[in-house]
């Protein structure tokens, strides 16, 4: 495959092969309905490393064609202090985060710092002061919520603004008629709220007089706190959670402070902290139960989020340690309230001097207190908040699906809601937030799987967050939001990102429906396609068979067992011939037991012309190429013969030429010309299908030596075209590389331009000039113009040579890439085309990364076709790296995916397909990449030579009803060449003994019939 330089080309899942009448998604739908849910308990989650450690099979390691069960509940989330602003409005108290965001220089809500900004400033930090202003703007908010369509909205209440000095003897009138009027816009919408009673913004009075949430008599006031919440809005919320996120409170308020409130007080306070945050849920969860439940009918659950973990190696030591940084980060809260009442087993036995005891009656109080298990999962924690040494040196991973199967064995299938999970994106960033979009297309899709593949009883999923806000302790840097909020404007609109359209989507459709263009076609090909594989470096090995050595051996059958050589005895050396090439009749052999009717390989410039020029011909390369190609004639296999490819050493140039500035230099197209030339006369006889230039790649390439690189393949084709077309009769073409580009955000005109960009910059600046307008195109130079002639100018004599240069269209394609006009990672940012490359998280990808996504086969074939109209196309390289699989899964989907793709461009979009050539034959030139594996000096079949020859046979993919092909079999145009030019001598010898023979027949019947004397 060749090198695409720019970025990593890190090569989507395409509609499956196996079976058109059962796609395997229903298939794996069907057998997880009907696994067995067996009972499980704490530890049994240590299974789940195992249960994934395998590579899940290629068709089900993509997205998932399905949809969510009915009545799921889709949400989007907010938090008071990220997003309300009004922070000391109608009565307001301050919390703790107010103090925390500002400097004691400066009184809380002195308005002279220009927060918040898209940044933090750096005189003073960000706060929360204004942030969204949602406490002003409930009918804004609310509308962004009916755009979604979401059916449930999560947000929490801000204890200080209910409960200004915290304690309930004195509400705030205007909270409370506030959050009031929110739940009455969310019931005329028909949304349901899910309510957080604390989310992190402790009322600084309780701080002040209690030392937070370090001391125990903060149950008590919460409690309090969460029965106003429930006498006044209980009628209309069916689901609460207590606490969010208690490991984040507890570690990074009171042990660390990195948060509000900011105390250091060690590991010992932070267990102390979560001690009283479990006991403070308890009491609510408790309250609820005895007091509200049986009237309003909700449910009551804490917010607990975690990470996910992979071990180094898949050692038990290593899995028990992913199992222990569960254990310490979700465990620490989980285990007490859906298990026992206690802390989990390895943090009692690791942390015995510093973990408090649970007495009994309060492991009674905390067993049990929780409707269902409110999970969230992302950056609050996973890469940001989490204590490193709770790791245990393992590795972090956003993996989703593997946390909620952990959940689901640990503590024993409880249902799961998960009430926030989502990316962020840079503060720059605006509405083309393409990260945040394809990690929620991700986390979605692993939810799905979760529950259709592994039997999770997921029942929610929600989307953080609604809108932009104040991300804690990285202020306005970051951005998490569906919709994108101008902090500096006064009026603050919610404008919709690509991830809330693309989520609105998603929810309209309730999952991801099997779209028609993702469905797999029944079809064929035309007989006369060109099946073709491609092995761009065959090795030129003129080493010839045992039969050619004139030497004479004996054989010591009593010592070595060996053959030994005579020396000085030499018999008459026989001339040789095509088939003494052992490497020739190898490389045959194996075509053959392919099945391809075309074969293209490359040759050797260097090898062929060492000097770069015919004043030193290397005449044993050009025997044994023109060997090659007559053996494959003689093998009823068409040789496509490519004249330069790229490749080490010197990019494929004779080393003066690339010592004297390659391409760089423009005498290297005449000396190219020169070479061509000489292959014509040579092999023109046997070849009908020449490449002049394979798939240069234009990322990395100067304008020179693109110019060169053009010149050089008008000059070769005019060479053939004038001197040896007449007598030869084949077809000459450049091979362009031509990988597709997709706009990461679909909605969005700026990412659909770079898009375009792209395109012409890869693929236009070499195709252009040939089969367009003779010109580089408009786009290029447009977008060049601010750099004073870049791009160099043809003369009306180059014109004349490289427009209409072809005599077909012959491209290689590989993967298909994002791409994103938004500088969301500086380090990945292409600042000359203004573009940054990404890819689709939910793709399935080889192990060196690249993309399988068979819809950009068909993208690019129709885009070429739309620019340089109805031209016969060959697809000559198309293939993926399978290294690691010893089945050979992946290539086999591959294959059988992008082939499709092709039928559907073929059939349904008109193109003028005429061969598709996988890439490569083996390993040996394409390590990973070939459908021969080299084991034990021997090429060895892999599984994807077998599906790609019955493929070949059927012509495509027929129906199971459809009736049978009848091809006429077509002899090659000089399929009698190869075999008499190459065995002349033999041929002539034969000849005469069959004339020996005659006149010997002749005399036995003349003596038969009249006596010697009459036949003398």
């Amino acid at each position: 495959m060749p090198a695409r330089a720019l970025h990593p080309r890190a090569p989507t899942r395409g509609p499956l092969l196996l079976s058109p009448r059962l796609p395997l998604p229903r298939l794996l739908l069907l057998l997880a309905a009907l696994s067995h849910r067996v009972s499980a308990e704490p530890g049994d989650g240590a299974q789940t490393w195992a249960h994934f450690a395998r590579p899940s099979a290629p068709e089900a390691a993509g997205l998932l064609h399905a949809a969510f069960p009915d009545g799921f509940r889709w949400a989007v989330g907010s938090a008071a202090y990220q997003t309300e602003g009004g922070w000391r409005q109608h009565g307001k108290g301050p919390s703790i985060w107010d103090t925390f965001t500002h400097p004691p220089s400066q009184p809380p809500g002195d308005p002279s710092p220009a927060h918040p900004s898209g940044a933090p400033s750096p005189s003073s930090p960000a706060n929360g002061d204004v942030a969204s202003d949602s406490y002003n703007n409930v009918f804004r908010d609310t509308e962004g919520l009916r755009e979604l369509g979401v059916t449930h909205y999560r947000f929490s209440i801000s204890w200080a603004r209910v409960l200004p000095n915290g304690s309930a003897s004195a509400p705030n009138r205007e909270g409370l008629r506030y959050y009031g009027r929110v739940l009455e816009r969310l019931r005329e919408l028909g949304v349901q709220p899910v309510v957080t009673l604390y989310h992190w913004d402790l009322p600084q009075r309780l701080q002040d007089a209690y030392g937070g949430w370090a001391n125990s008599a903060l149950a008590d006031l919460f409690r309090d706190y969460a029965e106003l919440c429930f006498r006044h809005f209980g009628s209309q919320v069916k689901h609460w959670i207590t606490i969010d996120n208690p490991y984040v409170v507890a570690w990074h308020g009171y042990a660390t402070g990195r948060l509000a409130p900011g105390i250091r007080g060690g590991a010992r306070l932070g267990y102390l902290v979560a001690h009283n945050l479990l006991l403070a849920h308890a009491k609510v969860w408790h309250l609820y139960n005895t007091s509200f439940r049986a009237a309003q009918g909700g449910q009551v659950s804490i917010a607990l989020s975690s990470h996910w973990i992979t071990p180094r190696s898949m050692t038990e030591h290593h899995v028990q340690q992913c199992q222990r940084s569960l254990d310490f980060v979700l465990g620490w809260f989980a285990k007490p309230v859906f298990v026992d009442g206690d802390y989990p087993e390895s943090m009692r036995k690791n942390l015995s001097s510093l973990l408090p005891e649970f007495t009994d009656a309060e492991r009674r109080l905390v067993e049990g207190t929780a409707d269902f298990f409110a999970l969230s999962f992302g950056p609050t924690l996973s890469f940001q908040l989490l204590d490193p040494h709770m790791k245990f040196r393992q590795s972090e991973s956003p993996s989703l699906r593997q946390l909620l199967f952990w959940i689901d064995l640990e503590y024993n299938h409880p249902q799961i809601f998960i009430v926030e999970n989502g990316w962020f994106v840079s503060g720059t960033t605006k509405r083309d937030d393409a990260k945040s979009m394809y990690y929620l297309k991700k986390f979605i899709t692993e939810t799905l799987k979760a529950i259709r593949l592994d039997g999770v009883d997921v029942v929610g999923y929600t989307a953080w967050s609604l809108m932009d806000g104040f991300e804690w302790h990285r202020g306005y840097s970051i951005r998490r939001g569906l919709f994108y909020v101008d902090f500096l404007s006064q009026d603050k609109k919610l404008l919709p990102k690509s991830s809330a359209l693309f989520y609105q989507k998603l929810i309209e459709d309730n999952g991801f429906p099997l779209l028609p263009e993702n469905q797999h076609l029944e079809g064929t090909f035309a007989c006369d396609f060109a099946w073709g594989i491609v092995d761009n470096h065959v090795h030129v090995d003129t080493r010839l068979s045992q039969f050619t050595d004139p030497s004479v051996y004996l054989w010591d059958a009593h010592h070595s067992k060996r053959l030994i050589k005579v020396e000085g005895v030499l018999t008459k050396r026989r001339k040789s011939y095509c088939v003494d090439f052992a490497a020739i009749r190898a490389q045959v052999t194996l075509l053959q037991n392919t099945g391809v009717t075309h074969f293209l390989f490359s040759l050797n410039w260097a090898l062929v012309l060492p000097l770069g020029n015919q004043s030193q011909v290397n005449h044993t390369a050009l025997r044994f190429y023109r060997c090659l190609v007559s053996e494959l004639v003689r093998a009823n296999i068409t040789p496509v013969v490519a004249l330069w490819q790229p490749a080490a050493p010197h990019h494929g140039l004779p080393e003066p030429l690339a010592q004297r500035g390659g391409w760089e230099n423009p005498h290297t197209a005449l000396a190219f010309a020169d070479f061509a030339r000489l292959c014509f006369a040579e092999l023109g006889q046997l070849v009908r299908l020449w490449i002049t230039l394979n798939q240069p790649s234009t990322r990395n390439t100067s304008y020179g030596a693109a110019h060169n690189l053009l010149r050089a393949h008008g000059l070769a084709w005019r060479a053939y075209d004038e001197g040896f077309r007449a007598s030869q009769n084949g077809r000459v073409a450049i091979g362009l590389q031509a990988d597709w580009v997709e706009p990461a955000c679909p909605f969005s005109r700026e990412d659909r331009e770079a898009a375009e960009r792209v395109l012409e910059f890869d693929i236009g600046w070499l195709a252009e000039p040939i089969f367009g307008s003779g010109d580089y195109p408009r786009a290029m130079r447009d977008w060049l113009q601010h750099g004073g002639g870049l791009l160099p100018f043809f003369t009306a004599e180059e014109r004349r040579s490289i427009r209409g240069s072809f005599d077909f269209l012959a491209l290689g394609h590989y993967t298909t890439v994002l791409v994103d006009q938004e500088k969301e990672d500086p380090s990945k940012y292409n600042d000359f085309l203004q573009v940054q490359e990404l890819t689709d998280t939910t793709w399935l990808h080889s192990p060196d990364q690249v993309a399988v996504v068979p819809w950009g086969l068909r993208r690019v074939l129709n885009w070429l076709k739309a620019k340089y109209g109805d031209l016969p196309m060959y697809v000559i390289a198309n293939g993926v790296d399978d290294s690691q699989d010893t089945e050979d899964r992946l290539r086999t989907h591959y294959l059988g995916s992008y082939l499709n793709e092709a039928l559907k461009a073929y059939t349904l979009d008109g193109i003028n397909l005429r061969g598709y050539f996988a890439y490569s034959l083996s390993d040996r030139g394409a390590p990973g990449f070939g459908f021969y594996r080299y084991v034990a000096n021997q090429l060895e079949a892999k599984p994807s030579v077998s599906l790609y020859r019955r493929i070949m046979e059927d012509g495509g993919f027929p129906g199971a009803g459809s009736p049978q092909r009848a091809c006429p079999r077509e002899l090659p145009a000089c399929a009698q060449c190869g075999f008499f030019q190459t065995r002349r001598t033999l041929l002539a010898f034969v000849a005469f003994l069959v004339l020996l023979l005659a006149a010997a027949l002749a005399l036995i019947f003349c003596y038969s019939r009249r006596g010697r004397g009459a036949c003398e």
